[in-house]
């Protein structure tokens, strides 16, 4: 068992000096919720791990033996059924936690879609604080929420929404996503391909691709880069993920 209370009182020093002290991403986390002192205790079980895109964190079905807080970058969630099709089921980006919910083993694989930087944990070292922190429990707990939320609009929008208001509704959700990564008014940032927001969003590369060139046809988006895309007229936008237009 960790021993949680044994650190040295240093203390000035070090919080200047942590990692969690100075992460750029620790305001959209559930670190954020810590008082200086168990600040100290989480940075002291903290591994700060970079993965290149492509690279992946965790495979479904490994043994679950680490929890990861996304400081930086984009990850995808994905699952593969027997046949090789893969069903992304969300995007994750800095202040974002990966592992917590897990059994034994990892019920999904995650990997980098861009450059990304992860605080990891031991999971025994992690379940070990969070005993000992009540704060940290009650921000996971508000987390879970939200991840609840987010699942019941993913399967309304995969059960009963178009193609196209699919489309729009992950263009309008998505830059409230990333708050790290803040962008002017009207720009979305778009670190995943087009055959990954196919997966996500239940549709093929071609509806996808068909369903962006309508979009900035009608004027309502504008492609900036592969990457990158303005939002001309949100209200026409919101109108059609909601099924109005």
């Amino acid at each position: 068992m960790l021993e949680l209370r044994s650190l040295p009182v240093e203390c000035a020093q070090r919080r200047r000096d942590s990692a969690c002290a100075t992460c750029g991403a620790r305001a959209f986390s559930v670190c954020d919720s810590l008082p200086p002192e168990d600040l100290d205790q989480l940075d002291s079980i903290a591994e700060q791990t970079r993965f290149a895109t492509g690279e992946v964190l965790v495979r479904e079905g490994e043994r679950a033996d680490h929890l990861f807080n996304v400081t930086s970058g984009a990850l995808r969630i994905y699952k593969l059924m027997p046949d090789g099709r893969r069903q992304i089921t969300g995007f994750l980006f800095a202040g974002d936690f990966v592992g917590l919910a897990t059994g034994p083993t990892y019920a999904f694989s995650a990997e980098a879609i861009e450059d990304t930087t992860v605080c990891r944990f031991r999971k025994a070292d992690y379940l070990a604080l969070l005993q000992e922190t009540p704060a940290l429990g009650s921000a996971l707990l508000e987390r879970a929420r939200h991840e609840l939320a987010a699942a019941q609009n993913q399967m309304l929008l995969l059960g009963r929404k178009s193609a196209q208001e699919r489309i729009a509704s992950f263009l309008l959700d998505l830059p409230g996503l990333d708050p790290a990564r803040p962008l002017e008014d009207g720009h979305v940032h778009l670190p995943m391909t087009r055959a990954e927001m196919a997966d996500y969003l239940g549709l093929t590369i071609e509806t996808v691709s068909r369903g962006l060139t309508k979009l900035k046809t009608a004027g309502i988006i504008r492609l900036l880069s592969l990457h990158e895309l303005r939002v001309e007229q949100p209200e026409r936008l919101r109108a059609i993920a909601e099924g109005e237009a």
